[in-house]
């Protein structure tokens, strides 16, 4: 089975580790608790990071939760390690800038070809706006959608689709001061064809249960656990399955 099927039929909390500000005894920690309680995917990312970091930090997330999806959120073609079961292959929908719409997709290419094995998930990847300048705004010269605009959720997202995106991510950002609105969450839900990821700004297990509701079928969590340690799983796994 194609983790992109294994994520269709599937959801729930899904733990963002950053290899940049995590080491590999770190993340092993957090996977292992996330695996013990039950979280549905794992993600690992950033957008400032170097080859030997994400390698090592995702083979530690690997050993520790063998059976838990281990997706890359690249930063860049040149991030890109083959020690995942799949990389979302992220298209800045959102912004206009050529070179995180398609260039580096091209980057990616000998990627691909010497690691056939790696499933590329192509996901439409919405900025929206959390209240704070962040890393992916800085780094790719981009603005994000506003917060209050479903509708321009809903045309990127049915944009996305048409030409051919099997996911869909909206994004406030690491450390946002606002996470995605259920009315964000549900105009992408509603031109989504495969599986919604909803992160940034989810700190609370209310926060994970609203988005849930509102038809998100993976809530991602990152900064607060980098905050408050492995221990901050398990409710939060809790309200994702609830």
């Amino acid at each position: 089975m194609s983790i992109l099927t294994r994520l269709t039929g599937g959801g729930g909390l899904a733990v963002l580790i950053d290899p940049s500000r995590t080491t590999p005894d770190e993340a092993e920690r957090v996977a292992s608790r996330a695996a013990s309680e039950g979280v549905a995917a794992l993600l690992v990312g950033t957008s400032y990071a170097d080859e030997g970091n994400v390698g090592a930090v995702a083979r530690a997330m690997k050993r520790s939760a063998p059976d838990i999806p281990l997706l890359e959120f690249p930063g860049a073609a040149s991030h890109l390690v083959p020690d995942v079961d799949a990389v979302l292959l992220l298209s800045l929908v959102s912004g206009r800038n050529a070179q995180y719409l398609i260039e580096e997709h091209v980057r990616a290419v000998p990627f691909f070809d010497r690691h056939p094995e790696i499933e590329a998930i192509s996901t439409a990847y919405l900025l929206i706006d959390g209240g704070e300048v962040t890393s992916v705004e800085a780094v790719s010269q981009t603005r994000p959608l506003p917060a209050g605009k479903p509708e321009l959720v809903t045309a990127h997202v049915r944009a996305a689709m048409l030409v051919g995106m099997a996911a869909t991510y909206l994004d406030a950002g690491s450390g946002a001061r606002r996470p995605v609105s259920p009315a964000l969450i549900r105009a992408a839900r509603a031109a989504t064809r495969g599986p919604l990821f909803v992160g940034g700004g989810v700190r609370t297990p209310d926060a994970v249960r609203a988005a849930r509701d509102a038809g998100a079928d993976f809530v991602v969590v990152g900064t607060l656990l980098e905050r408050q340690g492995a221990p901050a799983v398990r409710e939060l796994a809790r309200a994702a399955r609830a």
